[in-house]
């Protein structure tokens, strides 16, 4: 169970402790912060809500530590690596047990996150290794007007302190998508969880603990963004920023400073169909991409254009499927669970509402009880509807109906969001075609968006991010090229 065996360290009393310079810790503060189980609106955990004196004292400790760590063996990097990996999986129970009480994640996707996480950084370790271990060779008579007399070495090197900021709704595996990168780099990483989601990343973060990391190496500090939020963000310790979520990150990107951001902001992910497209498998995927862990994902799709042609088909047999989606608690696997909070739930309200006053056709009644929404299709939405545009991050997803794939691009590319896509044909032309107009990082060819395999590259344009993700773009993110150039007296053309 959570907070118990191996765990037993980490909780003093009813609160999690934090974690700095290998140890964990309550807060001076005296103060915590309290976690709202989404199921039954009730406190389920509480954290430590750190100070910002304590926050000076993690970026001292893990500025020194990188120091070290810098300078220890690619291959020693991998092993702590590979050995978190194995803990994270051996004490996936307890871990998922978290997701399942703080995010209402259906228990046995909270496991799979777990084991992801794993794969993750095991992967990450391997590539690494990979990656950072090549460097670069240059000669400059390779440029016009130089003889052979100088030679450039270069490597990746770290760029020091990263700050990791995931989301609430893969508070475990968009934190080990940042930690692992950053740490096989050769940085320290300090981690600053979502509220929901905080006991899952600590219990996270002790496995990397059990593995034997160096002290101050590996920070997790909880509390609340008003108290040390901008006070993280704006750290003149942090080198680097990994952030994934909504509006925040905008502003965080306005303050940060002139350090390297990799920001993930959510999207209005679009399915667009053609009259050509397998209507089952156009079926499946809207199904599953639109209500899977109730639309909580920044990759779910988020409004369907459909040509008007198939429109009433697709649209019953998305019906019919989707009375076959059971709702309920996460621990009874439920395709459909609470939302995270009820503030989450009284938006998604107000962009039903809204729909529903401008005369959208509801093809289920609408039913709320507590965070808990039951799944909704919304036919016949029309452009001056908030939800055509507005991301709402539940079991709500609007119809809109198109008489051209100009229209549906236009659509697309008038979202201030530009995350992913997906287009449904048949004809591999026209799918080409589509996706070179599409202003979005990622358009998925026959099925619903998705982050990952995780070694994929990720990344949104406009308001949904900065930089790309993936464990590739991750590692050479979190390094910059180091240069050694080697200077000789002079060029010599003869041998002998």
């Amino acid at each position: 169970m959570a907070g118990t065996g191996v765990f037993e360290e980490i909780i003093d009393g009813e609160v999690y402790k934090y974690y700095a310079d290998g140890e964990w810790k309550k807060s001076a503060s005296g103060k915590s912060v309290s976690i709202i189980n989404p199921t039954t609106r009730t406190p389920q955990y509480k954290v430590q809500a750190c100070t910002q004196e304590e926050v000076n004292k993690v970026m001292d400790a893990a500025k020194a530590a990188q120091k070290l760590w810098a300078r220890t063996p690619l291959w020693k990097r991998a092993e702590f690596l590979h050995k978190a990996a194995a803990i994270l999986k051996e004490h996936k129970n307890p871990i998922a047990e978290c997701l399942v009480k703080e995010i209402a994640k259906p228990a046995k996707d909270a496991v799979t996150e777990v084991v992801r996480s794993g794969d993750l950084i095991s992967y990450t370790a391997e590539d690494g290794v990979r990656i950072l271990g090549e460097g670069k060779l240059l000669v400059s008579d390779s440029f016009p007007g130089n003889e052979r007399s100088k030679y450039c070495l270069s490597s990746k090197i770290p760029l020091g302190v990263v700050l990791a900021i995931p989301p609430f709704n893969y508070p475990v595996n968009l934190a080990v998508s940042k930690i692992a990168p950053a740490l096989i780099a050769g940085n320290a990483l300090v981690l600053k969880p979502p509220t929901q989601g905080a006991v899952a990343a600590l219990h996270m973060i002790h496995c990397f603990h059990l593995a034997g990391f160096p002290k101050g190496l590996i920070s997790c500090v909880t509390g609340k963004g008003s108290e040390i939020g901008d006070f993280l963000t704006m750290h003149p310790g942090v080198n680097c920023i990994s952030f994934t979520g909504g509006d925040t990150g905008i502003a965080i990107s306005k303050k940060a400073g002139m350090i390297p951001l990799q920001m993930e902001l959510g999207g209005k992910d679009a399915c667009i169909v053609l009259e050509d497209a397998d209507l089952d498998l156009v079926t499946a995927n809207i199904v599953k991409g639109g209500y899977s862990y109730s639309g909580q994902r920044c990759t779910a799709v988020k409004v369907v254009l459909i040509m008007e042609s198939v429109a009433d088909a697709v649209v019953e047999k998305v019906k019919a499927k989707m009375a076959n989606l059971t709702i309920g608690p996460p621990e009874e696997n439920c395709d459909i669970t609470p939302v995270v909070s009820e503030s989450s739930a009284n938006f998604i309200e107000g962009l039903v509402m809204d729909a529903k006053q401008k005369g959208a056709t509801f093809c289920q009644e609408y039913r709320r009880e507590g965070n808990l929404i039951w799944p909704l299709l919304l036919d016949h939405v029309r452009p001056d509807m908030r939800i055509a545009w507005e991301e709402p991050f539940g079991p709500v997803l609007p119809v809109i109906r198109i008489s051209s794939v100009e229209e549906g691009i236009h659509h697309c590319n008038a979202s201030n969001f530009g995350l992913q896509g997906c287009v449904f044909t048949r004809d591999i032309n026209k799918a080409i075609m589509i996706s070179d107009a599409l202003e979005t990082g990622t358009v998925q060819i026959n099925s619903a968006p998705a982050r990952g395999p995780d070694h994929f590259p990720f990344q949104g344009l406009k308001e949904s991010g900065i930089g790309s993700q993936g464990i590739t773009n991750s590692i050479n993110m979190m390094t910059k090229i180091k240069s050694t150039v080697i200077n000789l007296p002079s060029p010599s053309y003869t041998i002998g």
